[in-house]
């Protein structure tokens, strides 16, 4: 399980990094072809922002199977390990489901639509990167049901204090 989390991490890591490199490398494209050569790129301007969905999407999902989406620790902390455990997995549950109903089948639906479409500058089908809606999903799906588990067996703690001693140690602080 660990290994296919890995796995994951390592791939999202990639992609976002050579988005970002792609997208810094366009802007810096674009602002030469726009005040140096005085012919603007189009084109360039159009996949950054494609791209910058796509990144941005993807994140999501690392965060998702980081556990670091919002949330209200105040009231979790005042709760007994039962129902922290329960909040969580309820969490991690509505999370799945908004990542089934709305990032893959609504994904899919206007993928499928904007297939038909072109895009004004790169002259593909905008639906090549809508993709990225249900991929993500799957994406979110895999790292919720990954979450589930490891709160279930108790491998993600739940206790306030430790997070917080945990993700001090990680940062290599002493508490």
């Amino acid at each position: 399980m660990n290994h296919f989390r890995n796995f994951l991490n390592q791939v999202l890591n990639v992609l976002a990094g050579v988005s970002f490199l792609a997208m810094v490398i366009l802007t810096c494209w674009q602002v030469l072809t726009r005040y140096v050569l005085k012919n603007p790129s189009s084109w360039s301007e159009e996949l950054v922002s494609y791209l910058f969905a796509w990144m941005a999407l993807l994140g999501a999902s690392l965060v998702a199977g980081e556990r670091g989406h919002m949330n209200i620790p105040i009231v979790m902390d005042r709760m007994g390990l039962p129902a922290r455990k329960y909040l969580s997995v309820f969490g991690e549950i509505v999370a799945c489901l908004f990542s089934g109903i709305i990032l893959v089948f609504g994904g899919i639906q206007i993928t499928s639509l904007a297939m038909g479409q072109m895009t004004s500058s790169l002259g593909i089908p905008i639906g090549i990167f809508y993709i990225v809606l249900p991929l993500s999903g799957i994406l979110n799906i895999c790292y919720t049901i990954l979450n589930i588990i490891e709160i279930l067996n108790g491998s993600i703690s739940l206790d306030p204090v430790n997070e917080t001693v945990l993700a001090a140690e990680k940062a290599g602080r002493k508490v």
